[in-house]
């Protein structure tokens, strides 16, 4: 595994937890306020399971420009490749915007499970991601 894209992203367990906050009057956000916006708001594990709420596929570079080996500033890398981004809701919790993988786009539906999982951002970080709970995760859970 690699580095964390953010050190306070997810918690450090074998079985890792995104890592919201709890605000004072009991609602759940994600992700964890920081500076002055933490001010007495109480770091919340979030379940490790969801339902997909709403997806698309990110089939062209963001807006922000891209400088980086192979490509001219603004071009964008040589080997981007298209990829699932939904929103997952972790019942009771928050809504979280996520990669999704494992999945190819037909594969998704309205509400089906979904499960966090570490997966490689780069050559030297890790991102978070949410992928489809199959019939034989779930039995052997």
């Amino acid at each position: 595994m690699g580095h964390k894209i953010d050190p306070e992203l997810w918690s450090d367990e074998a079985q890792p937890h995104l890592m919201g906050g709890k605000l004072p009057n009991g609602k759940v956000v994600f992700p964890m306020p920081q500076g002055d916006a933490a001010k007495d708001v109480e770091p919340y594990k979030l379940a490790r399971q969801g339902t997909l709420w709403s997806w698309t596929t990110q089939g062209f570079l963001p807006k922000e420009p891209y400088e980086g080996p192979g490509s001219a500033p603004g071009e964008g890398p040589p080997d981007f490749q298209s990829f699932l981004l939904g929103y997952i809701e972790l019942p009771g919790e928050v809504i979280v915007e996520s990669r999704i993988v494992d999945a190819v786009l037909e594969d998704l539906k309205l509400n089906m499970p979904m499960e966090f999982c570490i997966v490689p951002f780069n050559a030297t970080h890790d991102t978070f991601a949410f992928r489809p709970i199959t019939q034989s995760k779930e039995q052997a859970a």
